[in-house]
C-alpha cells in the first residue's frame, strides 16, 4: 500500500482509540482481512511524521510508546483527505485469505524441499508451475474466473 494509506489508516484507527505500534500493525492486518500487513518500517516512521505534524502524541507507557490522537489528528480525521484504505479489502471476492493460502503452501513446499526424494521435489515444482499459470489464466479471463 502506498506511504499515504498508511497515515490514513493509522489516523482512522487512533480515532477509535489510543493503540501502540504493535497494536496497529495488527488492527490494520485484522481491518482487511489479513491482507495488509504493514510492517514496523511502514508503522514507526509514519507515526514519528504524525507526531512532528502535531496530529499525535506519542507517550511512555509500561515500556511501550502509545500513541494518541491530539485535538488538531480528531479534526484531522473528521475532515477526510482522501479514500478509506480498508476500502479496497470490503466486499465479494476478497474474503478468500490468499496471504494465508499462499504461506501454507510455501511452509509444504519448504518442507518437501527438506525432506522429499528428488521425484517428489520435481513433481511439487511441476504442481506449483501450474498452480502459477492457472491462476494467471484466472486474471486472464476477468473477474469472473473460468467460465
Amino acid at each position: 500500500m502506498p506511504r499515504g494509506d498508511v497515515r490514513t489508516a493509522v489516523l482512522m484507527l487512533l480515532a477509535d482509540e489510543p493503540m501502540h505500534g504493535y497494536q496497529l500493525m495488527q488492527a490494520i492486518a485484522d481491518r482487511s482481512g489479513g491482507q495488509w500487513r504493514p510492517s514496523p518500517g511502514a508503522i514507526y516512521p509514519t507515526i514519528n511524521q504524525l507526531e512532528d505534524e502535531g496530529l499525535v502524541t506519542v507517550t511512555a507507557d509500561a515500556g511501550r510508546k502509545l500513541v494518541t490522537l491530539t485535538d488538531a489528528g480528531r479534526a484531522h480525521v473528521a475532515d477526510p483527505h482522501g479514500p478509506d484504505p480498508f476500502a479496497a479489502f470490503a466486499g465479494a471476492g476478497r474474503s478468500a485469505d490468499l496471504h494465508g493460502a499462499v504461506h501454507q503452501v510455501h511452509e509444504a513446499a519448504r518442507q518437501l524441499a527438506r525432506t522429499g526424494s528428488p521425484e517428489q521435489i520435481a513433481a511439487a515444482a511441476t504442481i506449483l508451475a501450474e498452480a502459477r499459470k492457472s491462476l494467471y489464466l484466472l486474471l486472464a479471463n476477468g473477474p469472473e474466473g473460468t467460465a
